[in-house]
């Protein structure tokens, strides 16, 4: 009896359950309102001696981060002293500040708990800094002072000019390493991007032109400051100005960068004949800056062509069809002050090297000869608007990118019309400016590898002129 009542209770649950269910919806059918971004909010101001500081409080946690930009860079650098600007930075981040001696300073940061990094790039000497709340005060002091009064002890220099000679010499040791440095100087030639520093450069590197380059570039109107973490605007503004409310600028440099060479109008082939298995090969040309009106439609058609992984044709015709490659790729250095390149990479068993030259090149050309189709741009486009989010996913990347946008003179509202215009990208865009960037025919081609092994004679094969690359280390 007992039994038959459960069994009877169970049916009627299952009926009810059944009828007052909702029906179900299969996921691809689901419908959301439409994605609404703003650009987070960045608090700034500007102190009286002209330093840019930005802020973005976050007070989940007792720590703060804080990134300093100054103008200037590896672009300035002179040719005879070609490796200037890393020597410069090893020893602004290593030979000490103010009072505080080389040993002194790093005591003073590991008992912080604190980590500071100084790089530099081709328009800017950057400072990283993150330390705990508690210690903000004194880590304020430093940067002062590392901006204001770096030391660079002679101790310090000598062993950070040995790491750098050491650099040099193992540079062959990596064939991504050679490829790109050899692309660089097949274009660029002698200009600023296509130098590397050499044993004799660096040696001609004295004290004297740090402290001069020092001089020159780090004034307060050359600064600009992004903070994040544990701390209001006002507390900020008045830390700043208690330590360098003082720093009077003496000058502003000249941040014009030298004239980039007239580009070659034939393409060409550049041979690292190295004793390896597989070859690297790095293809390109001379590509945009960021005031190029069609910078939003070549990210479009870069994601189809080599930039979106497995959504690429390159990846799709040389690799998932072909087995041919691990990974190739390709993107647009879109250049902040100068035009930069178009590069497109990937590394291939020697003996089918040329022919994966060969479909990189025809992979280039079909972008130019016909349309994508429209799942191809609909996929791009749905991708690089996605992915937009990931650009601020905490607080200090939120600061920094507002501080590049500034530092680089970025339009007002980039970011914001940054979705709308990757959305307004047509397939008649895509081929335009394919057929307009993209010269398969005037690429410069470097290829790392054991020569020998290559199918046949890469002059006929792909109908270009070949030079040799000495892997001699100067």
């Amino acid at each position: 009896m007992r039994l038959l009542l459960t069994t009877t209770l169970l049916l009627m649950l299952t009926a009810c359950s059944a009828s007052t269910l909702p029906q179900q919806v299969r996921p691809d059918a689901l419908s959301f309102p439409e994605l609404e971004f703003e650009f987070p909010q960045v608090e700034h101001l500007t102190l009286d001696n002209g330093i840019e500081v930005y802020l973005r409080s976050d007070h989940d946690l007792p720590l703060v981060e804080m990134t300093t930009m100054i103008g200037g860079g590896s672009i300035y650098d002179p040719a005879e002293l070609t490796g200037l600007s890393d020597l410069f930075v090893a020893g602004l981040q290593t030979g000490g500040a103010g009072e505080r001696s080389p040993q002194e300073l790093e005591e003073t940061l590991e008992n912080m708990a604190a980590d500071l990094a100084v790089t530099s790039s081709s328009y800017a000497y950057t400072i990283d800094m993150s330390m705990r709340r508690q210690d903000l005060v004194q880590s304020v002091d430093i940067l002062a002072d590392i901006l204001r009064e770096p030391k660079f002890e002679q101790q310090r220099i000598e062993v950070a000019r040995q790491g750098l000679i050491e650099g040099v010499r193992r540079r062959n040791d990596d064939p991504g390493s050679i490829a790109g440095r050899t692309l660089a100087q097949s274009i660029y030639r002698d200009h600023p991007f296509g130098r590397v520093a050499k044993k004799t450069t660096l040696a001609q590197i004295q004290r004297e032109d740090l402290l001069r380059l020092h001089q020159t570039y780090f004034q307060p109107n050359n600064t600009s400051i992004a903070v994040s973490g544990d701390i209001s605007l006002d507390e900020l503004k008045t830390l700043l100005v208690q330590s360098m409310g003082g720093w009077e600028t003496t000058g502003l440099p000249n941040l014009v960068p030298p004239a980039l060479p007239e580009m070659a109008q034939k393409g060409g082939i550049s041979i690292a004949d190295k004793d390896i298995p597989q070859t690297t090969i790095m293809i390109g040309q001379p590509g945009i800056d960021k005031n190029n009106p069609d910078a939003m439609t070549l990210k479009v058609a870069n994601y189809i062509l080599g930039g979106g992984g497995f959504n690429s044709r390159m990846m799709r015709e040389i690799r998932s069809n072909r087995g041919l490659t691990y990974s190739v790729y390709s993107y647009f250095q879109i250049g902040r002050l100068l035009p930069e390149l178009f590069i497109a990479k990937c590394e291939t068993k020697c003996d089918s090297t040329l022919e994966v030259v060969s479909l990189m090149r025809a992979q280039m050309q079909e972008m130019i000869d016909m349309p994508v189709s429209d799942s191809e741009i609909q996929t791009a486009k749905e991708s690089l608007i996605n992915s937009f989010v990931f650009a601020f996913n905490n607080s200090h990347s939120i600061v920094t990118r507002k501080q590049r946008l500034d530092f680089y003179d970025y339009p007002p509202d980039y970011m914001q019309s940054y979705r709308q215009k990757i959305a307004d990208v047509t397939t008649e865009d895509v081929q335009r400016v394919a057929k307009k960037y993209l010269r398969p025919d005037q690429l410069q081609i470097v290829l790392v590898g054991r020569r020998n092994d290559f199918e046949q004679d890469p002059a006929a094969a792909l109908g270009m002129p070949v030079e040799n690359v000495d892997l001699g280390v100067e």
